[in-house]
């Protein structure tokens, strides 16, 4: 194919990018689900908890509930002692009050009774028969929670947008909801290309290679929420990519790995600069910079290179930010050896964070997949611009 006379923006930022894919993605109804399918859905709105938590003043530890007032000046040699009245545990108060020269045994997580303000472990303590304790030190009133410490009922503790994380599943029911409300999840349908693509399992001739862009891409969807739709793999034809499609019926986005380069065979990018539509060709930014986004009868299609390392990379900086609406996150480290710049694209050199400095991992050829596995972050090194050693830099966590 002769190069064509663009029509459409070459070369844009990654910043342009992926606004251009966010633009293209539709937006999503509103679906509430049980709390045990919410992990990996994004909120579609804000959740206010309704009751406070904790719920009542309560032992941060196990010990005894006295007044501090009690026990000023307790120490080995000269322990406080107070009587024991009762006990309270979790789910289980207390019902009467504490008075002065008294205590409670009190366990982590149990109500604090009444006339009660401060706590003595249980470490420091000894026993003088059934009834009574010594107490080595004072009892503090640090070692107590506060009603509604942590939020109060009606508070809005999580915001619509947030990607629900384990972490923020419990979150959710500890707020007191047993369903939440999400997006409808995404339905991405990803399809790999490349007479060279083969099955793993399969006897491996010369020239051929495993099929890991599209397992590898699976996954990564599956993390972002959204419903995959595989349309497995099409061999390096026009008419064979254009049979593949027809099975994205329904899906939201189209996601491609391969042929969207500049050689011979780069069917992806013909079909859709001759009999579709092109959005952008190239992302300035390596690896991963032959990328291309557009449309075949109206399905958003984004095109990611072939080789494996860029097309992760890709993925991460531009298209799962896109997906879930998250930026990418990304902290600033201390490079603790040189990172190679670029005149005219962003780079994402492979990097392995030890001892709070990020390290140059070696190896950055657009094919090496195992860098992917063995580094932890993706340096970014702005366009134009060089990183030496001792320098700040943005970091992206794999």
């Amino acid at each position: 194919m002769s190069a064509p006379t663009p029509t459409f923006p070459m070369h844009v930022s990654v910043d342009e990018a992926r606004a251009m894919l966010t633009a293209l993605l539709p937006p999503l109804d509103t679906e509430w689900v049980a709390l045990a399918g919410a992990w990996g859905r994004t909120l579609a709105a804000d959740l206010s908890a309704t009751v406070s938590h904790p719920s009542a003043t309560e032992s941060a530890l196990d010990g005894i509930a006295a007044r501090a007032s009690d026990t000023l000046g307790a120490r080995a040699e000269a322990p406080a002692r107070l009587r024991v009245i009762g006990e309270s545990r979790a789910g289980v108060p207390f019902g009467g009050v504490v008075g002065a020269g008294e205590c409670v045994r009190i366990y982590t997580g149990a109500p604090l009774p009444p006339g009660a303000d401060a706590i003595c472990p249980v470490e420091l303590l000894r026993d003088d028969g059934p009834d009574h304790v010594w107490l080595a030190r004072p009892a503090s009133p640090g070692d107590v929670r506060h009603e509604g410490g942590d939020f109060r009922a009606g508070d809005v503790v999580m915001r619509a947008g947030l990607l629900l994380t384990a972490t923020r599943v419990a979150l959710a029911a500890a707020l007191g909801h047993a369903e939440v409300p999400v997006r409808r999840r995404l339905r991405v349908a990803l399809l790999s290309t490349g007479d060279e693509v083969i099955m793993p399992g399969q006897p491996l001739q010369p020239g051929q290679v495993y099929d890991s862009n599209r397992v590898g891409l699976g996954a990564m969807l599956v993390e972002c929420g959204c419903e995959v739709v595989s349309l497995g793999h099409a061999p390096d034809s026009p008419q064979a990519l254009q049979a593949a499609i027809l099975g994205a019926g329904g899906a939201d986005v189209l996601l491609t790995s391969g042929g969207v380069s500049m050689g011979k065979y780069d069917f992806m990018r013909d079909l859709l600069i001759e009999h579709g539509r092109v959005t952008f060709w190239k992302v300035r930014m390596r690896p991963g910079g032959p990328a291309i986004l557009g449309g075949w009868n109206g399905l958003p299609v984004f095109g990611l290179p072939g080789n494996p390392v860029s097309s992760l990379v890709v993925f991460h900086v531009i298209v799962r930010p896109a997906l879930t609406g998250q930026p990418v996150q990304s902290v600033k480290l201390r490079a603790a050896t040189p990172f190679r710049g670029l005149s005219d694209k962003t780079a994402f050199w492979r990097g392995v964070i030890r001892d709070g400095e990020v390290h140059d991992y070696g190896q950055q050829g657009s094919g090496i997949l195992r860098s992917l596995s063995d580094a932890n972050a993706l340096i970014i090194v702005p366009e134009g611009l060089g990183v030496q050693a001792g320098d700040p830099v943005d970091v992206v966590l794999l």
